[in-house]
This record gives structure tokens, C-alpha cells and sequence, in this order.
């Protein structure tokens, strides 16, 4: 089981939970079975062409998946998956 770190403005799908966990061998498994459990994340978190969306940043301890191998990359039961709205302003 991943475990999935949920934004304060997300917590409403999960109950007010600030942390879920899911089952999933890829990061892209585990945010669909978010949505399958907590249904309103997918088109919260994904785009048209089922990428992440531009302004989602998902951090896999600590690391940001965009520079891993996106949604293809590997999970490990234990991890921790981070879900971080972007932060636009100046």
C-alpha cells in the first residue's frame, strides 16, 4: 500500500482525510485508484490526454515524478505519494 498525502483544498473527496492509502505498482495506478475510492480526483489531478495536469505536482518521497518517469514510475509499498497544487504569484 502507497500512501497518498491529500491537499487541504482536495479533502473533501476523502472526508476531510489528509492522508489515504491505495494499492498500485505505478504512481498512474495509484492516482486512478484514488479516483476509483474517492471519485472527483481524475479530473482534478489528470488532463484531456490522461497526463497530470500542468498545475498538479505529484512528488514521490520527495521527488517529483515529472523528473522520474512521470506516471509510469515504480512504487514500493511504504512510499509516500504527495499530491502539491501548484503556488502561482508573485
Amino acid at each position: 500500500m502507497i500512501k497518498v498525502r491529500i491537499p487541504a483544498q482536495l479533502r473533501t473527496l476523502t472526508g476531510g482525510a489528509g492522508e489515504v492509502t491505495i494499492d498500485g505498482s505505478s504512481v498512474g495506478e495509484v492516482l486512478k485508484g484514488l479516483d476509483a475510492a474517492h471519485p472527483g480526483f481524475g479530473e482534478r489531478i489528470f488532463d484531456d490526454e490522461g497526463g497530470l495536469r500542468r498545475f498538479v505536482n505529484v512528488f514521490l518521497d520527495e521527488e517529483d515524478v515529472r523528473f522520474l518517469d512521470g506516471l509510469a514510475t515504480p512504487v514500493t509499498s511504504g512510499q509516500t505519494l504527495s499530491i502539491v497544487p501548484a503556488v502561482a504569484g508573485g
